[in-house]
């Protein structure tokens, strides 16, 4: 990183390169990380709370993946398992596949990013059943594609102006305590919904997650769970 760098410089560099639909949270750029800390180009230490939206769980830069990376790196770096597969691929699929609950043999799949996951599981329920219904929550985030959007439960920012959206997606209230929504009314929530908008026979999936995260971090009550199984 150029010593000269500062926050503001690249702060304008970055609004004249790239859109305002990529939103960014903080005005400071990271140039080095390490374990739960970060140093701006600038020197300045933070504390990450964040972990990359969660997804950095073992710290920055933990030696055990390092040393991964490096050992990978040896060997190649990319040849698109579509074309020429290779044997962590497999590996690591045996490993969640033995891990994952199932009364029959799982299979595992690899995806880019969480909405493409999204899409293929609905993809997946709608091939296996031959049903076209998917019942999702409010306050369910899935992800920015058409079919993401379509199935998240908030208008702002992520509906607004980019409509119309994949059909046969119906919504119900997920259990909320601070906002007076129990787990009784999301569930008779549903059953009015295969009264008035469509019967159960349509449904392929009920996508949900067990704690929301735009829906301000919100735990699936247990009994929900099983309310809906």
């Amino acid at each position: 990183m150029n010593a000269k760098v500062d926050n503001a410089t690249l702060q304008a560099r970055k609004n004249a390169a790239t859109p305002r639909g990529v939103g960014v949270m903080c005005d400071f750029y990271a140039a080095r990380a390490e374990n739960t800390e970060l140093w701006d180009v600038e020197g300045r230490r933070f504390i990450d709370f964040a972990a990359g939206i969660a997804v950095c769980n073992t710290g920055h830069r933990h030696p055990k993946i390092v040393e991964a990376i490096r050992a990978q790196l040896d060997c190649f770096t990319h040849t698109a398992y579509q074309i020429v597969p290779y044997e962590s691929y497999v590996s690591l699929a045996e490993k969640i596949s033995a891990r994952a609950p199932s009364r029959y043999p799982n299979k595992t799949a690899f995806f880019t990013t969480g909405a493409e996951a999204v899409e293929n599981a609905v993809k997946i329920a709608r091939a296996a059943t031959g049903r076209p219904g998917v019942i999702a929550f409010s306050g369910g985030f899935h992800g920015r594609t058409l079919m993401g959007m379509a199935l998240t439960g908030k208008v702002a920012p992520y509906k607004i102006g980019f409509g119309p959206f994949p059909s046969d997606v119906y919504h119900a209230p997920f259990p909320n305590a601070l906002h007076g929504v129990s787990v009784e009314d999301s569930l008779r929530a549903i059953a009015q919904l295969f009264k008035a908008d469509i019967e159960p026979a349509r449904v392929a999936a009920i996508i949900f997650e067990p704690v929301q995260g735009e829906g301000g971090f919100n735990p699936a009550p247990a009994t929900f769970v099983k309310g809906l199984r």
